[in-house]
């Protein structure tokens, strides 16, 4: 595992700390816990994306999709199967509980969440607020300016 120090990102930036939060949750993560379930990240449009979670033996009732302080936790835990005992010749179909997170960025929130087919989708949209929009500052002739004195 490499080591990466962020002090020079520190001496740099004033306000950027949930970065270096990010990147450093990132690379202390376990990455062999993160195989488990599969799951794609698709653009679906300029300020949209969409999350779609294999969870293949799961119901409604069992999957829940929370947000919390600008991240999605998506969890599931299976119900208690009957008493009546199983024979797998193999067992592919892996029914364990699982906790997968996502960091949102500023301003991302999800529109929606559908179960079909074995796969949960979960739509995301970026809504930035009018006023941290870009907006055009008109340029006022030069002429007939006054400058004013400021008095201190």
């Amino acid at each position: 595992m490499r080591n990466f120090d962020l002090s020079p990102l520190y001496r740099a930036t004033v306000g950027f700390d949930q970065l270096a939060d990010i990147m450093d949750r990132v690379f202390t993560n376990d990455v062999s816990r993160e195989s488990y379930p599969p799951y794609n990240i698709e653009k679906t449009g300029e300020n949209a994306w969409r999350i779609t979670v294999a969870v293949a033996g799961f119901t409604d009732a069992e999957l829940n999709v929370e947000v919390k302080e600008n991240a999605l936790l998506i969890s599931a835990r299976k119900a208690e199967d009957d008493d009546t005992p199983r024979t797998y010749l193999h067992r592919g179909i892996a029914t364990r509980a699982f906790e997968r997170r996502f960091q949102l960025a500023e301003h991302v929130r999800v529109t929606g969440a559908v179960h079909e087919n074995g796969l949960l989708h979960i739509d995301l949209l970026r809504e930035v607020p009018e006023a941290l929009k870009p907006r055009r500052i008109e340029i006022a002739n030069g002429n007939g300016y006054e400058a004013k004195a400021i008095e201190g």
